[in-house]
């Protein structure tokens, strides 16, 4: 998709401080961290949300996932712990429609506290 962000991070038309890269996926550290570490991983194929994976999307997903634990390892944050977010939507606080799972690391992270809004 060529306005979307993360395609054209993944094209190399904007630079991005990169940590791990396969045929697949492409990840790198957030511009604007949440924690000490903070790194996005995404699909090289755009795919807005999470809510637009199907069925033929599966061996994707799962190796989205499994490579997630992977990068969480090569940040070094994987034996004390770290958070992993996939946000959906705008309701879900999705800001760039390109799926994308945040590891958060480096730092003891409370629990999430969900408020009720007035």
């Amino acid at each position: 998709m060529s306005d979307c962000l993360f395609c054209k991070i993944v094209a190399g038309d904007i630079p991005s401080n990169k940590i791990y890269e396969d045929a697949h996926l492409f990840a790198f550290h957030d511009i604007n961290p949440q924690a000490p570490v903070h790194a996005l991983v995404i699909p090289k194929r755009h795919i807005e949300t999470l809510d637009d994976l199907t069925e033929p999307d599966r061996e994707l997903a799962g190796h989205l996932l499994e490579r997630t634990t992977h990068i969480a390892r090569l940040l070094g944050v994987a034996e004390a712990g770290y958070r992993t977010m996939i946000n959906t939507r705008s309701d879900g606080g999705q800001e760039v429609y390109h799926i994308h799972v945040h590891i958060l690391g480096g730092k003891r992270i409370g629990p999430m506290v969900c408020r009720q809004s007035s």
